[in-house]
């Protein structure tokens, strides 16, 4: 029932401060603003990819408010996913007893609702749109828990996935072990459910003072010379990973923003069809040009 990973919520004490970093790194556009009541916050909306970035900022007292004190800033908020019939998936969602909560044309998922494993998201429905900005699609959301095998079966059952199509993705260089929750065959889109297993790593450290939550997203992008040079000319920290296999001349086919160079998160940019290396399709990984 899923299409894609669609959206990114990020939620921050300032909500104009977060956009210029996204606007001027990655060239996303203002979307217009509006509020989130269920949320109890302001939301100012921008193009990025085919999809969108909403950057929440609190409106009072609420959910965002409080996922604002307790991490003490800006921080991933929430994975967004795409159906064609946000109803439909509701309902079936409800199925199996969990429960969301409807605001206009959306549909906001809770931890709580999936036994805190650490899955907020929301749910919208299928656009196609135009890519905008720097980053050609939005197809991964980082997703750290406690059990994998408990939690992949979880949204496998929560939103009608294939477990069939799923690709184990274990790590000895970042320290996990976990599973990518395909969400169609032969398309990219997912959840990257997975646990830490060195707890001295980055991804450890983090999982010790957050505990499960979203880590990170991945999207795909075909202009990293570009973001490379904007992010050294804005003093923006990232982490160029070059080809080890396929590139003589030190190119980089893999760019990690850093959480500060866009108010909170954590996002990779991988270089078009790089991400089937590890995606169960190592075949359909082109040379790079």
């Amino acid at each position: 029932m899923l299409k894609r990973i669609d959206r990114l919520q990020i939620a921050v004490p300032d909500r104009a401060a977060v956009a210029e970093k996204w606007i001027a790194l990655l060239g996303a556009e203002p979307n217009g603003e509006d509020k989130i009541a269920a949320l109890g916050a302001k939301r100012s909306r921008l193009r990025l990819g085919t999809g969108y970035i909403e950057i929440l900022e609190p409106d009072g007292t609420g959910i965002v408010a409080d996922a604002v004190n307790k991490r003490g800033g800006g921080h991933y908020f929430a994975a967004g996913v795409s159906t064609d019939d946000v109803p439909a998936l509701v309902a079936h969602m409800a199925s199996t007893g969990v429960e969301t909560v409807s605001e206009g044309q959306q549909a906001f998922l809770a931890p709580e609702a999936t036994g805190n494993m650490g899955l907020r998201a929301v749910i919208s429905r299928e656009e196609t749109l135009p890519s905008v900005g720097a980053i050609d699609f939005l197809y991964e959301a980082t997703l750290l828990v406690n059990d994998p095998d408990t939690a992949i079966a979880r949204c496998a059952d929560v939103f009608a996935l294939n477990r069939d199509i799923f690709v184990p993705i274990p790590s000895k260089e970042f320290g996990y072990n976990g599973s990518l929750t395909l969400f169609q065959p032969n398309r990219l889109f997912r959840f990257e459910v997975i646990t830490p297993v060195d707890m001295e790593k980055t991804l450890g450290r983090f999982f010790a003072r957050t505990g499960p939550s979203f880590y990170m997203s991945f999207a795909e992008c075909s202009q990293l010379d570009l973001i490379a040079e904007r992010a050294m000319a804005r003093g923006d920290g990232f982490t160029p990973v070059p080809s080890p296999i396929q590139d003589d001349q030190g190119r980089a086919e893999t760019i990690f923003l850093h959480p500060p160079s866009l108010g909170g998160m954590m996002l990779g940019l991988s270089r078009p069809t790089l991400a089937w290396r590890w995606s169960g399709a190592p075949d359909r990984v082109e040379k790079m040009s």
